[in-house]
């Protein structure tokens, strides 16, 4: 797996609001954790509501800052731009993948 490529096409499937390739990267199964939202999202369904709610609904772009990898797990730092108050804050994602797809990925504000 081509882990570079796949984050790219994963962060335009989300600058693109594209719900259904968004979730195409995910297992069906997936846990999408977010503290910042004080929530866990689970599986599609709960990972969609999540995109809708946090991504679409605040016309948010991630850009990539960073990108670190460390055995089966994958860093990224990143910056969001959107029409939540902050307008600019970064951020960072943490993933574990199984078989080609994100099986759990923690997702984070950084103050």
């Amino acid at each position: 797996m081509d882990i570079d490529k796949f984050i790219q096409n994963w962060l335009q499937a989300s600058n693109d609001f594209d719900t259904e390739r968004y979730l195409a990267m995910f297992h069906t199964d997936a846990v999408l954790d977010d503290p910042s939202v004080g929530k866990k999202f689970i599986g599609h369904q709960g990972i969609k509501n999540y995109f809708e709610s946090y991504f679409i609904g605040y016309n948010t772009q991630t850009r990539l800052v960073k990108l670190n990898r460390q055995g089966d797990s994958t860093h990224l730092e990143v910056t969001f731009t959107g029409d939540f108050p902050e307008g600019k804050i970064r951020g960072t994602f943490d993933f574990i993948f199984q078989k080609g797809k994100i099986s759990f990925v923690k997702a984070d504000l950084v103050q």
